[in-house]
């Protein structure tokens, strides 16, 4: 591909994406956009009046200084010199006002195409996928900032009618008084050094582009830096001068490719631009001073020349009203579509909802062959897995870690699509459900459950969002997990904010949230939910709590289809059948009995743990005082924590 080929291919670019921007238009409201466009159209007319009736009031001063001339054939133009000025002042006022309230409300049309294209998706894979994780970044970053926004950059397009309007008309000018090849040599220097600039910031921001995943890791590194989340740990393991130095190291590596484009973009090119804009303005100046030496034009119309031909000087130039808004503007607009077409490239099964869902309040589960890998991944989570899940019952998934076991729920909740086989409940293939219908089936405790920064309220009754005025279902919900009386004890009870950034707010400790997160999911249970899946359910709780929570496991989950997940194989002895997988299949399954009283994998595993905590109590039993009571009252714990 030449140079020539590139060059055309980047200008069609250029003017497709300030298509893009134009056709925002709906997004900013017809009406603010027309009155804009009318405030550019006056500030690019109003320059030219007041230098036509400066040079007029400059053409008769001279008579009327001579007494040949009467007084007011100065004041009119001058009169009309100073309304220019005035009504100039008062349209860039009213356009700065204007262009605000276009870019707030294109702004706002972005932000939710960009949240609609992050949930268009009913699968969760293209969130996962690097590509399409820096395309997300880029344009959340953009539209953070104000001259970097679509909003901004169609402010900015609709100001540029003020500058290339003056460009015009002070070209008529010089046409006017001088000839047309002296207008023509004016407006080949302006177009030159306006290529110059917006032709270097379109290269400029292509290159800034090209290093999205370092600026990402970049924004990453700040944010832990500046942020409460990882203070503690950075200052207690040190991390603190290795953070700042990883920041560094990053930042210049971001920034290097885009010096040296900076360099070739803006040196020798803006050394003959200068050359020939010398060489042309020096022209049309020699000419101007020729035709007042041979008397072709008066002083009123060397006046205006000269204005005309500084004025278009400076109209070459950086426009701060327009070129940073359009040029960085037009990256992220053209940032949230590379993003809405990254996410539209994942193709994801139909939801026809073709099939109701399972009448019964426990159904069966059925994975059969089911084979899964992540994108980019060498192998797959799952292989082939076949496993039966009892209606009714609770089943265990237990394995290292990578074994497939949140893998298998996430398919389960069609939040993956399996690449084979199919994951059936009480016989249809849930691909055959509507997703949203089979998910209000399912009630789930993440190993990664969100804490949201609202009220306790929709912490917990977000796990029926159409029940969320359940004020009774939600106490009791909280009232299962074991903390409803701790969380009326909060300074506006349920509807107190789970979160320090805001005033009144409170923030819990790991183990409340983690009973949040079990309240919402009984919440679902309330309202309809058929399965219940606890993936590490008591991860961040202690000993204690832990105990409790299995004592009342039974009766919580009496009557439902329960899949269970936890590393803590003494949590899973409740469980009716425990299926150990290993490398995405099931290599063992009965109870906890059979499989103890079999001698394999699983026996081998929880002897381990259980040797494991024996060991611990032996330590603890050692170091405490016999006269202070702590060893009895740990072992109290400890036989509660363990019955």
């Amino acid at each position: 591909m030449t140079a020539s080929t590139t060059r055309v291919g980047q200008l069609r670019a250029a003017a497709a994406a300030r298509l893009r921007i134009a056709r925002l238009w709906p997004a900013a409201g017809a009406g603010w956009s027309a009155v804009a466009l009318l405030l550019g159209v006056g500030r690019g007319v109003l320059p030219v009046g007041f230098a036509i009736a400066v040079s007029v009031t400059v053409g008769r001063i001279a008579p009327v200084l001579r007494g040949t001339a009467d007084q007011s054939r100065v004041w009119w133009p001058l009169a009309a010199a100073g309304a220019a000025l005035i009504g100039l002042q008062l349209a860039e006022a009213a356009q700065k006002a204007v262009g605000e309230q276009l870019s707030r409300r294109v702004d706002g049309h972005m932000y939710r195409r960009l949240i609609a294209a992050s949930l268009s998706t009913r699968e969760i894979t293209p969130l996962e996928d690097p590509a399409v994780l820096d395309e997300l970044g880029e344009a959340g970053h953009e539209l953070r900032f104000a001259f970097r926004t679509p909003g901004a950059a169609y402010a900015g397009l609709i100001a540029l009618v003020g500058p290339y309007t003056q460009v015009v008309g002070f070209t008529v000018v010089v046409a006017v008084v001088l000839g047309p090849a002296a207008a023509v040599a004016m407006l080949a220097v302006v177009l030159l050094f306006r290529h110059g600039q917006r032709g270097g910031l379109r290269r400029y921001a292509r290159v800034i582009r090209d290093v999205a995943a370092l600026r990402r890791e970049s924004r990453y590194l700040r944010g832990l830096a500046m942020g409460p989340a990882a203070a503690k740990e950075l200052r207690v393991f040190g991390l603190t001068g290795w953070l700042t130095d990883r920041y560094r190291q990053v930042y210049l590596r971001t920034l290097a490719p885009v010096w040296a484009e900076r360099r070739r973009i803006y040196l020798r090119p803006y050394l003959a631009y200068t050359v020939v804009g010398l060489v042309g303005v020096g022209a049309v100046l020699a000419l101007t001073g020729r035709r007042a030496a041979d008397a072709a034009i008066d002083l009123a119309a060397l006046a205006l020349v000269l204005q005309a031909v500084m004025a278009l000087i400076r109209l070459g130039e950086f426009y701060p009203d327009s070129d940073t808004q359009t040029q960085y503007g037009m990256n992220a607009e053209t940032a949230v579509t590379a993003f809405e077409q990254a996410m539209s490239r994942y193709a994801e099964p139909a939801d026809t909802g073709s099939t109701a869902p399972p009448g019964s309040t426990a159904p069966a589960i059925d994975f059969t062959g089911v084979r899964f890998g992540y994108p980019g991944a060498t192998r797959p989570v799952l292989d082939g897995l076949d496993l039966h899940i009892a209606a009714g019952r609770c089943t265990a998934l237990v394995g290292v870690n990578g074994a497939g076991k949140t893998t298998l729920v996430k398919l389960l909740a069609r939040l993956y699509s399996p690449d084979a086989g199919a994951v059936r409940v009480d016989g249809v293939d849930v691909a055959d459900l509507s997703a949203r219908d089979w998910q209000r089936r399912i009630a789930v405790v993440f190993q990664d459950f969100v804490r949201y920064e609202l009220s306790v309220a929709a912490n917990i009754g977000f796990g029926a969002v159409e029940h969320l005025d359940d004020r009774a279902g939600i106490r009791r919900a909280a009232q299962a997990a074991g903390l409803l009386d701790t969380l009326e004890a909060l300074p506006d009870g349920l509807d107190t904010v789970l979160s320090r950034a805001y005033a009144g707010g409170v923030d819990l400790s790991g183990g409340q949230w983690q009973r949040i997160a079990i309240a919402r999911a009984l919440f679902a249970l309330y309202h309809g939910s058929t399965v219940l899946v606890l993936d590490e359910p008591t991860a961040a709780l202690d000993v204690r709590a832990e105990a409790e929570f299995f004592a009342r496991f039974a009766e919580l989950t009496r009557g439902r289809t329960t899949i269970l997940i936890s590393h803590r194989l003494s949590s899973v002895r409740l469980a009716d059948r425990i299926v150990l997988l290993d490398r995405g299949r099931v290599v063992e399954q009965g109870s906890h009995d059979e499989l103890m009283a079999t001698g394999g994998r699983y026996a081998t595993m929880f002897t381990l743990q259980a040797q494991r905590f024996t060991d611990d109590e032996a330590d603890a039993d050692a170091g405490a005082d016999p006269d202070s009571g702590t060893g009895g009252a740990a072992a109290d714990a400890r036989t509660q924590g363990t019955g």
